[in-house]
């Protein structure tokens, strides 16, 4: 204390900043470590892995079959430097599962029909176009089929015209 003044001597407020400072920087560490070991741990495959490492069943000799996706014709935008895409394909699938994907034949066309519809016209012409189209019709039949059913989907046919 102050004998002059009888009030206690400025200490200023460094202290008092340290003591807001600490619970915040603890939970920013806190967060920085559960948030690492979680990452570490999904991307491991510790938690959330699914039946195989690259998310496919696991390969057999005869646990497969393909199924052939009839021949599409699609209309593209006039101005797009091509009037048509004639585009065809296979399903690989589970070879348990062939009879009732073969039944929904007509859904998986609709499917694939719709989404190239939808695909701008200039995107059709660049080279690493096919490996995104495949890769989302893929994901689109999966949907449609179901989890476990198809494997792959597999372009035999896209010619511009």
């Amino acid at each position: 204390m102050n004998a002059a003044t009888d009030t206690p001597p400025d200490t200023g407020v460094a202290p008092r900043r340290k003591a807001r400072i600490l619970p915040v920087l603890m939970g920013i560490l806190g967060a920085t470590l559960l948030g690492g070991g979680g990452f570490y741990a999904v991307y491991s495959g510790l938690i959330l892995a699914p039946p195989d490492s690259t998310g496919r069943l696991a390969p057999h000799a005869q646990d497969f079959a393909f199924i052939p996706v009839e021949r599409i014709t699609v209309s593209l935008a006039p101005g797009s430097g091509s009037r048509h895409l004639l585009f065809s394909g296979q399903l690989e699938v589970a070879a348990a599962s062939r009879v009732e994907l073969e039944r929904l034949q007509p859904r998986f066309i609709d499917v694939i029909n719709m989404y190239l519809r939808a695909v701008d016209p200039r995107d059709l012409a660049e080279p690493a176009s096919l490996i995104r189209l495949r890769a989302q019709i893929l994901r689109r039949l999966q949907t449609v089929a179901g989890q476990g059913h198809i494997r792959d989907f597999l372009i035999t046919e896209f010619v511009l015209s």
